[in-house]
């Protein structure tokens, strides 16, 4: 077992509160490390690439309890194969996506949760729904009801400074708020899925139900 992941892990545990999930960000990280962490008390684990997952999840077959979260651009070619290996999908950047992956949960018998991908400033290097886009779609993704829509996720621009990073976590987490408000059927705003390893304590101030920590945890990727 890697000692060092293993108290990483417990030391960022015990600071988060209970109503926060520490989603180990697995990304580019052996299936050795993953049961370091797993032994430290994670069961949460996000990828963001198909295949490398399902290599992972193949040696991990063992840990029965792993919930797998994609957390990478979703290309709709590969969208059969992330419903079957992953229960969470947090990036679901667009109507299109949420359409066809609804169509596949259909017929896969599945209800896959997700968050929707919402950029709350404008960013050319991020996929997502502008604020205004997504307001428009949502009588369209009320629509598709055998995903289970839970809530929001979220990646502020690179090159913010501390306090802008917070007013996106909260401005995020106001349109939350605004969409939960609007009494739709099939779309909960029960959880915020913002932070990474370099912004993660701001997103919890902000009101994150979900983190994503990949580097604090796991150290520098190959």
């Amino acid at each position: 077992m890697n000692t060092s992941i293993y108290e990483r892990i417990v030391t960022i545990q015990s600071s988060l509160p209970t109503s926060v999930r520490l989603i180990a960000v697995s990304k580019q990280v052996s299936a050795e490390a993953i049961r370091s962490a797993y032994v430290a008390g994670i069961r949460d684990f996000g990828e963001s690439r198909i295949q490398e997952a399902a290599v992972k999840q193949a040696q991990l077959q063992d840990l029965s309890d792993i919930t797998w979260h994609f957390i990478g651009h979703l290309q709709s070619n590969k969208a059969k194969k992330a419903i079957e290996q992953f229960q969470w999908i947090h990036s679901v950047d667009n109507l299109k996506l949420a359409v066809r992956l609804d169509q596949l949960a259909q017929e896969l018998g599945v209800s896959p949760q997700i968050c929707l991908q919402v950029k709350i400033l404008p960013d050319p290097n991020k996929s997502g729904w502008s604020v205004a886009e997504l307001l428009a779609d949502l009588p369209a993704l009320n629509q598709c009801k055998t995903l289970q829509i839970q809530g929001l996720m979220t990646i502020p621009p690179s090159g913010l400074d501390d306090p802008e990073i917070l007013s996106v976590f909260n401005r995020c987490r106001e349109l939350a708020k605004e969409i939960q408000e609007q009494n739709w059927s099939h779309i909960k705003m029960q959880h915020l899925s913002m932070g990474m390893s370099g912004d993660y304590e701001l997103a919890v101030q902000a009101g994150a139900t979900m983190v994503r920590l990949g580097t604090i945890l796991f150290g520098d990727r190959l």
